[in-house]
């Protein structure tokens, strides 16, 4: 699971509006006895001020981001912990391209987060390169960032880069008991390498402190209200900043959804996801078997599925390229999951591989040392904030009853996912309490939900939950269609959508539909579009 991305200056200060039912991690507790919900609302109040009046000096972006012209970056100084907003403070580095259009026509700054926990933004602005984005270019800069922990913003790392990204490794779908007590070692282990990296740093990386930092970035922008573009993850701590910061919010677009409800960060989402990418495995599979004249892997998805057992058991008995086993198959499998423009390509390598050409799979799953580091890094990040977020079990055993009977009717990915998640059973790091997100009628202008009905990242009922919860919202839905995040630009029904909100405001009342994007062209084994390659280089893990 680790080798793609789970979910991928100011002129005046408006209010600090908090809402009462926001519960800020325990890890929060301030030293001068003040509730910490209020002191936390004080110091991003500060650091916002300060932000306001420093600004972002924006230059040259240093070579270590490999970000072209025009992008420029600087850098915002965030506090580590909110309680005390005059203590230690960490830079969060910003990337931005100034809208196009002539100066009447610009509307401020629109800031973008990818999701993760653990992706980085700095590419984003890149999007100003491609067509149908140049409308929006036009009317906005483009404000790309790393989060706190990504990047160069503060990194967090638990374990070695070349440890992390390790092959080949096995993924079975029914671990043995001796498979699990590995397993267990290798999750207290890495839980033990976070503690000891970050030290008392490591708390204070979690969700809501992301979204706080959110304010500061507006501030230092110099916008009165935050535009701002979330995508999967990204639509959690936008949520949670919508309901801290309803009076900065401008406008606000949450592509595929996280469900916000608190009995299900995070430990339930992960299930719910489990379950979510069975039923993509099923589509990817149905797919192929459409076009067996192609692939010749088989007539139906079971067929299709036996012939990827097939491949399964071959890189067991001998690794592709000595690299790819099963572990490194299922990641890359799994990138068909989140993108259909992925089909092709995955099927190919498959059917490949039983020709006995290895050369497909080995480019597409084999691990990439050239971004170890960048993989480890968002790996620490998105373990570190979902395990400061929430409550886990902290028995093995409760993972392993709730696992093995979802592994009975969703194998692909659960566990996986479930090994991915389990160092938050040994998190030495306080945990917090999840914050509910709501909004009450008229606090916020408008906001837009977009999300795709077969979405395994982000399950379409999280889109649901949060349209309940965010009063005023509009839910523009893509039916019958799966591809996670739905302002790729493949489907000009959504595109439109997004467009009349960004731009001029309009969304629809409550709720409308998408007919589905074109389904993938199996005679165009490798997708070319620009906005594809973007998607790559802010979620490195993903390959093509």
């Amino acid at each position: 699971m680790r080798a793609v991305a789970k979910y991928g200056a100011l002129t005046t200060l408006g209010s600090v509006v908090l809402s009462a039912l926001v519960v800020v991690p325990v890890d929060a507790a301030d030293a001068g006895g003040a509730h910490p919900t209020i002191s936390a609302a004080r110091g991003v109040a500060r650091a916002a001020e300060r932000a306001a009046t420093a600004g972002i000096t924006f230059g040259a972006c240093p070579e270590a981001e490999r970000l072209p012209d025009p992008l420029v970056c600087g850098t915002v100084e965030v506090p580590l912990d909110y309680t005390e907003p005059d203590g230690r403070t960490i830079g969060l580095t910003v990337s931005r391209v100034p809208a196009s259009g002539s100066p009447e026509r610009r509307q401020g700054a629109l800031v973008f987060n990818p999701g993760g926990p653990g992706a980085s933004g700095m590419y984003f602005p890149m999007v100003a390169e491609v067509p149908h984005w140049k409308r929006i270019a036009e009317a906005y800069d483009l404000i790309g960032y790393a989060p706190r922990g990504v990047g160069r913003s503060a990194p967090l790392s638990c374990e070695d880069p070349a440890d992390y990204i390790k092959a080949p490794t096995q993924s079975p779908v029914h671990p043995s008991a001796s498979y699990k007590r590995e397993r267990i070692a290798e999750a207290k282990a890495y839980a033990q390498g976070c503690a000891r990296a970050a030290g008392p740093a490591l708390r204070h990386y979690n969700s809501l402190n992301n979204a706080r930092d959110l304010d500061v970035l507006r501030a230092a922008l110099g916008e009165q209200k935050l535009s701002f573009m979330g995508a999967s993850y990204g639509t959690y701590f936008g949520a949670l900043y919508a309901t801290l910061f309803p009076s900065h919010v401008g406008r606000m677009v949450l592509d595929s959804a996280v469900n916000p409800d608190p009995e299900q960060i995070w430990y339930r989402n992960n299930l719910d996801q489990s379950v979510a990418f069975e039923r993509r495995w099923e589509d990817f599979r149905t797919w192929v078997a459409k076009h067996d004249a192609t692939y010749h892997l088989g007539t139906d998805a079971e067929q299709v599925g036996q012939s990827y057992e097939r491949v399964r058991a071959g890189v067991a008995h001998k690794p592709a390229g000595g690299k790819v086993g099963p572990g490194q198959l299922q990641a890359a499998m799994l990138g068909a999951g989140y993108y259909d423009d992925y089909w092709p390509t995955r099927a190919t390598a498959l059917s490949e591989y039983l020709k006995g050409n290895q050369q497909p799979l080995i480019a597409q799953a084999s691990p990439r040392p050239a971004a170890a580091a960048e993989s480890e890094n968002a790996g620490a990040v998105y373990t570190a904030v979902e395990c400061n977020d929430a409550p886990w079990p902290t028995d093995f055993a409760v993972w392993d009853r709730d696992n093995t009977a979802l592994a009975r009717r969703a194998p692909f990915e659960t566990w996986d996912n479930a090994w991915m998640n389990l160092p938050c059973a040994y998190w030495t790091a306080p945990r917090g309490r999840p914050a509910e997100v709501r909004t009450s009628p008229g606090q916020l202008p408008p906001t837009l939900i977009l999300a795709a009905e077969r979405d395994a990242a982000t399950p379409y009922e999280g889109a649901l939950e949060l349209h309940k919860r965010l009063a005023g919202s509009a839910l523009v839905t893509e039916r019958d269609a799966g591809t996670h995040g739905v302002t790729g630009g493949a489907n000009a029904c959504a595109t439109a959508y997004l467009e009349d909100y960004l731009l001029h405001g309009k969304a629809p009342v409550r709720a409308a539909d998408c007919a589905p994007r074109a389904e993938p062209d199996p005679t165009s084994p490798r997708p070319t579009d620009r906005l594809v390659e973007l998607r790559r280089r802010l979620n490195p893990g993903i390959r093509l």
